[in-house]
């Protein structure tokens, strides 16, 4: 039978959206959940699922092999896409452009959803002004090992701080381990001005309760609840409200009331759960279109900051050098640069900071699930090593190329005896999607020097 025999028509204000492959299941283990199924949750929370991408550019990600195979970032929109489908032209950091779509209505938010599209991650923008984000958006990120209540904790300070500051925030569950807390601002500052602010926000969270939460962008220096400051930068984007998550129990990115926050369980959010709430409850954020902050406040602390000696914190790397920035590299690697230019050099470098986080990579792999079994296998190698880690002693990175994203795993032996620590092993899976690139371009770059070094042999 033809795709063509098999697909789904639906009839939505006056559109019609072919659902392809309707019975194709994207949840198949815990849970049961087809594509159809998926596109009539979203029909069930549309008025909520478009509040937060209406009339914004939205990246596609798309899980076209399920929730349980790696999904890819589309930023163009589809050329075979309808005619009554919107697209606005986006820049990069870069100065690239790409025609990315616009959601306005449910039958467009059926299609996107008809490509993969489980996730919905629009830009900050809205397309009259795509220069100055409407929204504040502040993600608290637990590392691994910690828990929902720290999390919990962590987003009550951060409404404090945000009321003492005349500003209203609205929390949601991430659909995953997290939370976020999105700020409706007025239009009126750069990605780099709403970005600065944010930092600011996350330094004086982790001030006000250190043991929970973290400002700090390298992973080897993070502890608790990381505040994740550059989902402000542009071109970065999160999943909105309403948003399902490639969870086993198909779980869903939920908008609460804050006095749900501290007795709230995100596995009590799923695809089955959420379309009764909202025909009960309602959307506790149907208001927020309604409220736009000033980030003056905000801003006053950054620049407190600055003045105090709290320069710019590191960019996503794939942005270009940033004035004020420091040096982007991790700390482990500046020790080593350090020690490569000479320990009396680096004792006499003025404010030179080194770190003593001896980090190795366990594994690298696009399925998160196997690089998390070759962490067992490494510590069922080394057990007596395994048991001197602490929680935060595991770092789990999240790499996203241009079209692929791949988990690595590394493990900080700070708390290993020096002469105790496991060497650097092959990574086991070692699949790093990025190797091929950059021996490309080791190699291009060493036949690119080979004619300098002949010259200057001659000289």
């Amino acid at each position: 039978m033809s795709a063509e025999e098999t697909a789904e028509i639906l009839s939505i204000d006056g559109h019609q959206v072919r659902i392809t492959h309707p019975e194709k299941l994207y949840f198949s283990k815990q849970v049961k959940v087809s594509k159809l199924d998926l596109v009539r949750y979203y029909l069930a929370v549309a008025p909520g699922a478009l509040q937060g991408i209406r009339d914004r550019p939205i990246v596609l990600k798309r899980f076209v092999n399920g929730a349980e195979a790696e999904p890819f970032y589309q930023k163009r929109a589809p050329s075979d896409r309808p005619d009554w489908m919107r697209t606005v032209t986006l820049s990069s950091p870069s100065g690239r452009t790409a025609e990315e779509i616009v959601v306005d209505d449910v039958a467009g938010l059926a299609w996107i959803v008809n490509l993969g599209c489980m996730e919905l991650h629009p830009h900050p923008v809205r397309t009259g002004d795509l220069d100055h984000p409407d929204e504040l958006r502040v993600d608290l990120d637990p590392i691994p090992g910690v828990g929902w209540e720290d999390v919990r904790r962590v987003a009550m300070e951060v409404k404090a701080l945000l009321e003492e500051l005349g500003l209203r925030g609205w929390p949601k569950t991430s659909g995953s381990r997290g939370m976020h807390v999105n700020v409706r601002i007025e239009p009126r500052w750069t990605f780099t001005e709403v970005r600065r602010a944010a930092i600011a926000l996350s330094r004086a969270v982790e001030r006000r309760v250190p043991q929970l939460a973290s400002s700090k962008w390298w992973k080897e220096e993070r502890h608790g609840v990381f505040l994740d400051y550059n989902q402000n930068a542009k071109d970065r984007t999160t999943a909105s409200a309403y948003s399902v998550r490639p969870l086993p129990d198909a779980r869903v990115s939920t908008p609460l009331e804050w006095d749900e926050v501290m007795e709230c369980d995100p596995k009590d959010f799923t695809i089955f759960t959420v379309p009764k709430r909202f025909a009960t409850k309602g959307d506790p954020h149907a208001g927020m279109d309604e409220v736009r902050s000033s980030l003056e406040g905000l801003l006053e602390m950054a620049a407190r900051d600055e003045a105090e000696g709290l320069g710019d914190a590191p960019w996503p790397p794939h942005f270009r050098k940033m004035e004020g920035e420091g040096k982007r590299v991790a700390p482990s690697r500046a020790k080593k640069a350090v020690a490569k230019e000479g320990v009396e050099a680096a004792a006499s470098a003025p404010g030179r900071r080194q770190s003593k986080m001896p980090l190795i990579v366990i594994a690298n792999s696009t399925s998160k699930q196997e690089a998390f079994d070759g962490l067992e296998r490494w510590k069922e190698r080394h057990p007596d090593v395994a048991k001197l880690l602490a929680i935060d002693d595991v770092l789990v990175d999240s790499m996203r190329g241009s079209s692929s994203t791949w988990t690595r795993i590394r493990v900080n032996l700070r708390h290993v005896p020096e002469g105790a620590r496991p060497p650097q092993e092959t990574p086991d899976p070692d699949d790093d999607p990025t190797r091929r690139w950059r021996e490309g371009r080791a190699a291009s770059e060493a036949d690119e020097e080979k004619p300098k070094r002949a010259r200057r042999k001659k000289e």
